[in-house]
Parts: C-alpha cells; structure tokens; sequence
C-alpha cells in the first residue's frame, strides 16, 4: 500500500511538473525566444555597439541573441545566406541591418511567409515585410551635417563628398541630406560628390588618396570634405594625413572609434556625426519581442544624431555616445 501511495504521489508530482513546465514553454514566452540579429558586418566599432545594446535587451527580456554577420560590409550574398539560414532554423524573430537595400527584399519576404517578422536596423530595405525600422534618421543627419560643413567653411569654397558604396541605403540618405543643405549656398561648389570609398577602411584609403590627387588638394583646391559612415572617414582621415593635409581641410565625417575621437581632439577632423548604434540594438531586439507577444509596433523608430565637434566633446551626453562602455555587454571585447 505505501508503495501504490508512493506511486501515485509520484506521478501526481510529475504531472503537475509537466502542466507546470508547459505553461512555461507556451509559443511566444519570452524565455523560449530565439532571435538571430545580423548585421552588415562585425568589425566596425558601430556594430560592436549594436551588437551590445542587443545583448542588454536579451538579458533584459531573457531571450537568446545570436549575432552573426558577414566579417566585410561588401559580402552581400554572404548576408542573404545568413537570413535564409536563419529562416530555415525556424528561429523567433529576426533583427537585421541590411546591406542592399533591394538586395534582401526576397530573403526577408521569405523568412515573414514563414511567420518569421523581421526588424531592420540602420538602414532601410525597399520592402513592406518589415515590421518596423529602427536607425537614425540619416537624411536628416546628413542636412546637420551639410549645414554644419557650410559654417566651417564660411558658406564658400570647393568640397568633396566621398560616398559610401552604391547599395546602402543608410548612407546614400546622408549623402542626399548632405547636398540637400550645400546646395542652399550658392558660393559653395561640390567638385566630387561621385566617387565611392568602398566597404573597407583600405578601399576608402586609396579612394581618398585618389580624389585629393585629382581634385589638386595639396594646391588649395579644396576647402571641405565629407565621409558618410566610419570606414569611408577613418580612410579620408588616413589619406589627410599622408597628403599633409589633416587639419587644413575641414572635415566632417559620420560615426566614431577612439581614433577618429583622438583626430578629432587634435583638430584633424572638424566635426562627427554620431548615432546612437546601442539604441539601434537594444530597440531592434526589444521591438521584435514585443512584436511577437502581440504587441504593436510604430512603423519607425528614431534613434537620433548628434553633432560632435572639440568643444562639447567633454559632455557626459557625448561622452557615452562616442566611446561607450561595451565591457558590461560584450566581456571587454
């Protein structure tokens, strides 16, 4: 008899136990979730932001981030493989930044038809599949930034616009922003506003190197410069410096790393327009799960932009957007 009681206390505990713990794995409890965010590249401090406000959410909200991207911010079909893969895991939700902004359209439409929603980060993709879009808004960006260049330059003088790489949307948004406010001042002349720097700091180098040499920089012949995002500025920053120009030219530039922190205190870079990539992650994370709870979701979520230049680098607002503690998030990598 104790036997059969102590059978059946047993098995009464073990059902309770699977009611228990079913009620923990229903679909869309958040500690079920798995939510892949893919980047356009893995390198760039930007992304290393992005990557650690998306894993505060995660601890947050107790789901599992899995962060994967391609190592160069070119690799296009890398990137597609990545959603698709991802798609066919059957993951929760997907969290990405993509590359082209036509070039992903089919993977994202894919991975939503298979009840897969899918939030883009920092820059758009020409598609209604997405559930939300959360970055910067870069048009608006890149008129601070024309406007800010238009100052420095005392609303007169020859520039250049080094673009990014055809494709991206975030950056041709600045880009068009940028000439938008330049094009106010009749007396300001865009010399170049065609070339490409490439996706990496090297490409951008030798893409900078070119177009001071072409443009006769080193004779006075230009009084401006912008770049649109870390690589393409860091590039600019390099081919400056060896043409001995650094400091004469104003230039503005987009995004930051210690190094384009340090060219800035030194006065070889003129002004920064930074965004906020921790945002971008954290919310990017945050709004997919909220998504699949149910929620609703605005259409678009503006992270904002600052105007960074010598004078107001020691504020603790700038100071925590230019060089973040990621330490917390990513363990000091």
């Amino acid at each position: 008899m104790d036997t059969r009681r102590h059978f059946l206390v047993t098995l009464a505990l073990l059902l309770s136990a699977a009611c228990h713990n079913g009620s923990k794995t229903r679909p869309g409890d958040a500690r079920q979730l798995r939510i892949a965010v893919i980047p356009k590249g893995t390198t760039h401090e930007f992304w290393k932001s992005i990557h650690a406000g998306a894993v505060k959410a995660s601890r947050e909200l107790g789901v599992e981030v899995i962060w994967q991207g391609p190592l160069k911010e070119d690799d296009l079909k890398s990137q597609i493989d990545l959603v698709q893969r991802f798609t066919a895991q059957r993951v929760s939700g997907i969290v990405l930044a993509p590359l082209d902004s036509k070039g992903l359209r089919g993977s994202v439409r894919d991975a939503t038809q298979n009840s897969i929603p899918v939030v883009v980060i920092d820059s758009a993709l020409d598609s209604n599949d997405a559930v939300s879009f959360v970055a910067t808004d870069n048009r608006a960006a890149g008129r601070l930034a024309g406007f800010r260049m238009a100052a420095l330059v005392g609303n007169k003088g020859n520039l250049i616009l080094l673009r990014y790489q055809e494709g991206s949307a975030s950056t041709h948004e600045r880009e068009e922003g940028f000439l938008e406010s330049i094009r106010k001042h009749p007396e300001i002349k865009l010399v170049s506003d065609n070339r490409y720097a490439g996706a990496t700091t090297e490409s951008a180098y030798a893409a900078s190197e070119s177009l001071l040499l072409a443009q006769a920089a080193a004779q006075g012949s230009v009084q401006g410069v912008f770049t649109p995002n870390e690589s393409s500025t860091f590039g600019m920053l390099l081919a400056l410096e060896k043409a001995s120009l650094a400091g004469k030219i104003k230039f503005v530039g987009f995004d930051a790393s210690e190094k384009l922190v340090a060219a800035l205190k030194t006065d070889k870079i003129h002004g920064l327009i930074i965004q906020n990539p921790f945002a971008m992650g954290y919310l990017g994370v945050k709004s997919i799960v909220q998504k699949i709870r149910g929620g609703n979701l605005q259409p678009m979520i503006d992270t904002g932009s600052t105007f960074v230049q010598k004078d107001n680098l020691s504020e603790p607002n700038v100071k925590a957007l230019l060089l973040p503690d990621l330490s917390p998030w990513l363990g000091g990598t």
